[in-house]
């Protein structure tokens, strides 16, 4: 099974943000509680390739990759640091070609037309669609899926517990991104609980609509 089939069986990839290294762990154990196998841990702090690479060595069972990287240099320290897929919030050529060159899954950014045709052109069939909020939401994903008919959309940013359906139930949506089920301040206050709770309802709720 392919990484794009697992991401599509799981249909949630959770944006973590970790702004102390040690939390790094017992959140992925309560997203791995939660019955969440993925987590994109984002270079937005200092500590984002201490945080992959104490997951990646203490949590194997958790698929761990790097998100908001923006250059050649960020997808390599995360690689080296145990990172097994890169996301980015747009489209760096130079990030994609090296992810492809060293067989690593990488999802970037695309909100038009023209850079979805660039990711095609590229070989890719999986692309991040960010922030989809700001960007017509689902009704944008289905308005471009009608012309990219073998692209899949990774959609994250807005997405939430209260409109998680209304993405998952689109075709053209291999899996969703979102930073609910571990907000920034639930792992900065430790609710690793609430975590595990939050984990475990979209979970449930993914798994509805699959069987729907």
């Amino acid at each position: 099974m392919s990484f794009y089939d697992d991401i599509s069986k799981a249909g949630i990839v959770p944006v973590v943000v970790i702004e102390n290294a040690e939390d790094a762990v017992p959140t992925a154990r309560a997203l791995l509680a939660g019955g969440i196998k993925f987590m994109e841990i984002t270079f937005r702090t200092a500590c984002a390739g201490e945080a992959i690479d104490k997951v990646a060595k203490e949590v194997p069972e958790m698929y761990v990759g790097a998100g908001t990287v923006i250059t050649v240099e960020q997808a390599q320290s995360a690689v080296k640091k145990g990172a097994r897929f890169i996301v980015s919030p747009g489209f760096p050529k130079d990030v994609v070609a090296w992810c492809q060159e060293n067989a690593i899954p990488v999802c970037p950014g695309c909100v038009t037309p023209t850079e979805i045709i660039e990711a095609v052109k590229c070989g890719l069939k999986v692309v991040k669609f960010f922030p989809a909020g700001v960007y017509g939401g689902i009704k944008a994903v289905k308005a471009l899926a009608s012309v990219f008919g073998d692209v899949k959309f990774l959609p994250t940013g807005g997405i939430d517990a209260g409109n998680m359906v209304e993405y998952l139930g689109e075709s053209s949506v291999i899996a969703i991104g979102g930073s609910w089920v571990c907000t920034k301040k639930d792992i900065r206050d430790h609710e690793f609980e609430k975590i595990t709770k939050l984990s475990r309802e979209a979970v449930d709720t993914i798994a509805k609509v699959k069987e729907a």
